[in-house]
């Protein structure tokens, strides 16, 4: 059973309701599902230049882990300005969005953006026309700027030269209420985006397996995977394993997390902050033992990894996986085109925040 870090017997594990009160995280069980409201210091902002602003706002909100979003005008001359005049003080149009990044990484939110806009085009996004409707990125943090630099380098060396902008955020003006959320109150109105793509899965790729490929399985993942076994702390290999790249299910091969959500909790079994996007998994209330935990499940198979603690660190939102590490396989990053896992290397990149 995986425990508490602190200390290894049922002390340690305490009501997981009261646990998770301490840390301002709620979590309660739906139909096998958790949720959770924000905790304050878990938010986490970036502002987004993608054309028009009310197809952004519609395709953002839809996100789990976005708190809150608004659009206004970013990064032009002066902090005056309303719709009439963004030409004239060469603002852009920008949603600020506000995000959990226990939920949901800025990694994840830009490999989002790069999906409704087109990086190419100068000045232009869908039918829109002129500077306000520019491309950018625009950061508050030094933390964030590292993450966007990290990734942008990527994104130029797979497409070439980019007209997106990056730079720090500068006279940003909210724009008037008309404009607030405009899709919800007009949902026919104008969009340049597709916002169905919102509920698509990053990556397209299905990873299946056959009841047979449980039996390939060694006989410890078998009793973990299937009976909520435990492995014994500081026994798999993966605990001490240093190396970027990613952790998949070992029965599907579907990627669960990733080296950059990574840490050395010294509790004996390989821990991460976060899965490599939240619908990986999926957790639930485990009373077994005498105790109240949250397990943690792999998604796609439906097996047992391990458990969901909020003892992690607080700079990277407070929680830490508890996994065992007879459920996954590491992929190296240098080896991840070669399996099929190149479109996950952007996951990799330095710490998800």
């Amino acid at each position: 059973m995986c425990l508490s870090k602190q200390n290894y017997d049922k002390k340690s594990c305490l009501d997981v309701k009261r646990l998770n009160c301490n840390l301002g995280i709620m979590r309660a069980e739906s139909e096998g599902i958790m949720t959770q409201t924000i905790k304050a210091n878990n938010l986490r902002e970036i502002y987004l230049a993608g054309g028009c602003f009310w197809g952004m706002q519609g395709y953002f909100r839809k996100l789990n882990g976005v708190y809150r979003t608004e659009v206004g005008y970013a990064n032009g001359k002066g902090n005056d300005t309303d719709y009439t005049r963004v030409k004239q003080t060469d603002h852009a149009e920008t949603l600020h969005i506000t995000y959990d990044f226990a939920q949901i990484c800025l990694i994840e939110l830009l490999v989002h953006y790069f999906r409704v806009i087109d990086p190419k085009s100068v000045n232009k996004q869908g039918g829109d026309i002129g500077r306000q409707y520019r491309t950018g990125i625009y950061y508050v943090d030094t933390e964030s700027k590292q993450i966007i630099d990290a990734f942008m380098a990527k994104k130029v060396k797979e497409l070439g030269a980019l007209a997106v902008e990056v730079a720090p955020l500068a006279n940003f003006v909210t724009a008037e209420e008309y404009h607030q959320d405009y899709l919800v109150k007009n949902p026919t109105g104008y969009c340049h985006i597709n916002l169905a793509k919102a509920d698509e899965p990053l990556v397209e790729a299905e990873y299946p397996f056959k009841e047979a490929d449980k039996a390939k399985l060694d006989p410890t993942a078998q009793k973990v995977m299937f009976e909520q076994a435990t492995e014994l702390p500081f026994s798999s290999p993966l605990e001490q394993e240093n190396r970027r790249g990613i952790y998949v299910d070992k029965l599907s091969g579907e990627p669960l997390f990733a080296s950059s959500a990574k840490f050395d909790a010294g509790c004996g079994w390989p821990s991460f902050t976060r899965p490599i996007w939240q619908a990986k998994v999926t957790e639930h209330m485990d009373n077994s033992h005498g105790m109240q935990r949250i397990e943690v499940r792999a998604k796609g198979t439906g097996t047992h990894l391990g458990h969901v603690f909020n003892d992690g660190p607080r700079a990277n939102g407070g929680l830490r996986y508890c996994i065992n590490g007879a459920c996954l396989k590491f992929i190296p990053y240098e080896e991840m085109d070669k399996a099929g896992y190149g479109a996950y290397k952007i996951f990799c990149l330095g710490v998800n925040v």
